[in-house]
């Protein structure tokens, strides 16, 4: 499977490749040529291919777990003030993707949408500590019934020029379903309570909706 925001680039390319494989099989008589032409030609579909792919998993919805919205590299875990919605301290978790990974970005958690708003912004490097804040980005905020408001981030990247956000206010979602896209390098940072138990680590490789990001905090015996 493909993802929509993908269907033009794919059916672009698919004709850009057979044009260049026919004109080279018919008009260029240098052997190695012809070849070479034809062999990058399909090579560059099967890259676009690749990175437009939308694999489907089957999520059965846990309100006691964050999952990863994204596929990447966990490259931030710290406490910070986040200072567009909350105006105080939370938990970051950030995923970073690389151009090979897939970039469909699914909904954490199950609950209803708050808050939903794009920004514009610059093309830094998606691993640099500004690109949260500066970079073309949106930002949406789920009210979940067990850890309450939780935000994600999408952020470009220095290749990505177009974010992709199906997130709208008021309406509800499901921990899982597609909820945007993002067209090559960038990454996804995750706002969480401070009583929440992060658990992943440092440069640990996760899967969007199936890998668990955080967790409810187990209360103490004596505090139940």
């Amino acid at each position: 499977m493909f993802h929509r925001e993908g269907q033009n680039i794919i059916l672009t390319t698919f004709l850009i490749v057979g044009v260049i494989s026919l004109v080279a099989q018919y008009y260029v008589d240098i052997i190695w040529l012809r070849w070479l032409l034809q062999l990058t030609s399909i090579i560059i579909l099967i890259l676009i291919l690749q990175f437009f792919r939308n694999p489907k998993r089957l999520v059965n919805p846990n309100f006691d777990e964050i999952l990863a919205p994204v596929d990447g590299k966990v490259v931030v875990i710290e406490e910070v003030e986040e200072t567009e919605y909350f105006k105080d301290k939370r938990k970051q978790v950030s995923i970073f993707m690389s151009p090979i990974n897939v970039h469909v970005t699914r909904y954490p958690a199950s609950g209803t949408i708050k808050y939903s708003k794009y920004h514009p912004g610059k093309y830094l490097v998606a691993w640099h500590p500004k690109s949260s804040t500066d970079n073309e980005r949106t930002t949406v905020v789920i009210n979940t019934p067990k850890f309450g408001e939780i935000l994600y981030r999408q952020v470009a990247g220095a290749l990505a020029r177009r974010i992709v956000n199906y997130a709208e206010e008021g309406e509800s979602v499901h921990q899982g379903e597609d909820a945007g896209f993002i067209k090559f390098g960038s990454r996804v940072d995750l706002f969480l309570p401070l009583n929440c138990d992060i658990a992943v680590k440092l440069d640990q490789k996760v899967t969007g909706a199936k890998t668990c990001i955080a967790a409810i905090r187990s209360m103490p015996q004596n505090e139940k």
